[in-house]
């Protein structure tokens, strides 16, 4: 009887320790993943320092955005020709997201004429383009920061006339960490390339 006992006892014993080992390698694992989270490349957009407005008049920082994948383009509301593509290729884009990936994504819209796009104006471009809710967002900064992420993000633009710019048509994605993973460059090209880079970055957050 005692022998049954002192089993019983042994099992029980190792039973605890499995559960504890197992509770000590989870919560390992979520301190690593918070670790992870909270560690900022070189390379992320996140490390940029200014300050913009969206569309509801509110100042953030590009790491504010921290925790998404995010699909950014550059434009101007006032554009007739290139824009209107570039936003139905965003609406294209998003579309064809599967639903549980959308609600990791945010299709951000970057203003390349922050005197013109005030907040007000952006809130009535998202409006007019049923786009005023999640996941659109359209940000605006000063003329200096908007020439910096341009940069960042190797579009090129330049004012034609006061209401008219040329520009690069390139829509980008980057990652959790606020790191490029891909672009894609044209008017209604294929997105393919695009979506599958974007369901990869979800699949690694």
């Amino acid at each position: 009887m005692r022998k049954v006992f002192l089993i019983f006892g042994l099992l029980v014993f190792g039973f605890v320790s499995c559960k504890n080992n197992t509770k000590s390698e989870a919560t390992t694992e979520t301190a690593e993943k918070v670790e992870k989270s909270d560690v900022i490349s070189d390379m992320s957009i996140y490390n940029l320092p200014s300050t913009w407005t969206n569309q509801d008049g509110e100042d953030i920082q590009l790491k504010d955005l921290k925790g998404d994948v995010l699909v950014m383009v550059m434009i101007y509301t006032t554009c007739k020709a290139a824009c209107p593509r570039l936003v139905a290729d965003m609406r294209n884009i998003e579309k064809r997201l599967p639903e549980d990936t959308k609600g990791k994504v945010k299709m951000i819209f970057v203003s390349i004429d922050p005197e013109t796009d005030t907040p007000e104006r952006l809130k009535a471009f998202a409006k007019e383009n049923f786009m005023d809710e999640a996941p659109w967002i359209f940000l605006r900064s000063t003329a200096q920061n908007t020439r910096e992420f341009a940069a960042v993000l190797a579009v090129k633009y330049k004012e034609i006339t006061p209401m008219d710019f040329s520009h690069s048509n390139i829509i980008s994605v980057f990652n959790e960490a606020g790191e490029l993973v891909f672009q894609q460059e044209g008017l209604g090209v294929n997105s393919d390339e695009t979506v599958e880079n974007i369901e990869q970055a979800v699949s690694e957050m």
